[in-house]
């Protein structure tokens, strides 16, 4: 199995795993999707270790996304399923076990933004068990589902548009993730002294030697500019983004790549739609980073934790100047298109 980070996802080659099918558990049939033959190679894999749902496409290639596991004390099914079933806008319909330990629970919660399982979900072979949405995206990563998996919004669009019914899923407790392979030190190779040639020398030139051109200075980078919501902002990773001089100036020069690359952009058109692609770039940025470095409210002040948060933050701003840098590329490219007349 090998593994790369590029432009921000994971993607991992994994090893053909078994996969079986599963009984189909309950749902509406009227939210059901019209039946669908999942291609060939496609498949899920989720690792209750690394808390991340593996996507394997038909040409090969995985991506990996965060999820939410059952609670503690919370059996979660581990082993072969499929996904028997897509549901668009699902209606939530809490278990007869859920209501006895809450008996304050409807019957169904219909579609909306109070509805548990957000607006989509693909049920597995195993009853109840489904990978759905979330209204609660801060739960994305922790140990906070009954039993099912929780994906953030724009995740589980992506695997619910990527994926068929009838598609193999495995749990597994193990880690997936693979680290970085270490190349080998390449030995050292002395190479034998050539023998001395006799160089006869050249004849003086009249031609004045050309002159060298200085090299051109490359352009600075852009200054850091510094987040003006840190004055009132409350969320501990936020605070702790504004509060760390290390993690405030990463923060600070992606926010400084981008003014840089927005006042270059002379069409007000083109600006304007750069600018909102980078803003909603910037919203699903923090919302993989509260997924993925999340820390309880009150333990930032833990030495432990706090070293813990800021290493993913340290590590999720660096990859953010990537990330801005190739989208910015593209967002270059639109712009020369549309201003040419």
């Amino acid at each position: 199995m090998v593994a790369a980070v590029v432009a921000g996802a994971t993607w991992i080659v994994l090893a053909a795993l078994p996969v079986g099918p599963g009984a189909m558990g309950p749902a509406a049939a009227q939210e059901a999707t019209p039946a669908e033959t999942a291609p060939a190679g496609a498949r899920i894999v989720i690792s209750l270790a690394d808390r991340r749902l593996y996507l394997t496409g038909p040409d090969g290639g995985t991506r990996s996304f965060p999820v939410a596991i059952g609670r503690p004390g919370v059996p979660i099914p581990t082993g072969d399923s499929s996904v028997v079933r897509k549901r668009r806008n699902p209606t939530w319909r809490p278990t007869a076990h859920q209501r006895r330990d809450k008996p304050s629970l409807p019957p169904a919660v219909p579609p909306g933004p109070h509805n548990p399982l957000g607006r989509f979900a693909l049920d597995l072979g195993w009853p109840a068990i489904a990978i759905h949405g979330t209204n609660e995206p801060d739960s994305i990563g922790r140990q906070a589902s009954g039993g099912c998996f929780r994906m953030l919004p724009t995740d589980i669009e992506t695997v619910f548009a990527a994926t068929a019914v009838g598609t193999p899923v495995q749990v597994v407790r193990a880690s997936l993730a693979a680290p970085a392979a270490v190349r080998p030190p390449v030995p050292a190779v002395t190479a034998a002294a050539p023998p001395p040639v006799a160089v006869r020398p050249a004849a003086p030139s009249a031609a004045a030697p050309a002159p060298i051109a200085p090299a051109a200075a490359p352009s600075p980078p852009p200054e850091p500019i510094p987040d003006p919501r840190c004055g009132s902002v409350t969320a501990p990773l936020r605070r702790m983004i504004c509060d760390t001089p290390a993690l405030a100036l990463l923060d600070g020069r992606a926010r400084g790549v981008q003014e840089r690359f927005l006042a270059g952009l002379a069409d007000p058109p083109a600006r304007a739609a750069a600018a909102y692609a980078l803003i909603q770039d910037e919203r699903r940025f923090h919302e993989r980073v509260s997924a993925l470095c999340w820390i309880r409210s009150g333990t930032e002040a833990d030495p432990a934790v706090a070293a813990a948060a800021q290493s993913c933050l340290s590590h999720a701003l660096d990859q953010r100047l990537t990330d801005i840098a190739e989208r910015i590329a593209g967002l270059n490219g639109r712009a020369h298109l549309a201003s040419r007349p």
